[in-house]
């Protein structure tokens, strides 16, 4: 099952949770405030702490991470929707993150699939 897409403004204006699936390294450069932080590696084991009751936008870099959380997280039953862009295009919009970061501040992670595996092909940290 696939997941909706929302854009930046749509996110913003939702109310909805924002989980942000990035590294620890990612996260600390900036995130939505009030987002919860799940790795994508880590999500197939925690994705039960997440509230079924309330809609999620899955956040990462550019939308590539999230679209997969965010259609596994619909699989499970979950009310969940990819952030178009990322949040390079939710910076680029002019919305605000944590730590005052801009656009070009943004730390740039790695591809990887649902199971936390580099998408490149170099070795794992």
């Amino acid at each position: 099952m696939t997941a909706s897409s929302m854009t930046p403004q749509e996110a913003a204006s939702a109310g909805h949770l924002f989980l942000d699936v990035r590294e620890p390294y990612e996260w600390e450069g900036g995130h939505v405030e009030g987002s919860v932080h799940i790795p994508i590696g880590q999500i197939q084991r925690r994705f039960e702490e997440l509230d079924r009751a309330r809609p999620i936008v899955v956040v990462c870099q550019v939308g590539q991470r999230s679209a997969l959380v965010a259609d596994f997280l619909t699989a499970q039953g979950y009310v969940a929707h990819n952030l178009e862009g990322g949040l390079q295009d939710w910076a680029a919009e002019g919305l605000p993150l944590t730590s005052g970061v801009d656009e070009g501040d943004l730390v740039d992670g790695w591809a990887r699939d649902i199971n936390g595996r580099r998408l490149d092909g170099t070795p794992e940290d």
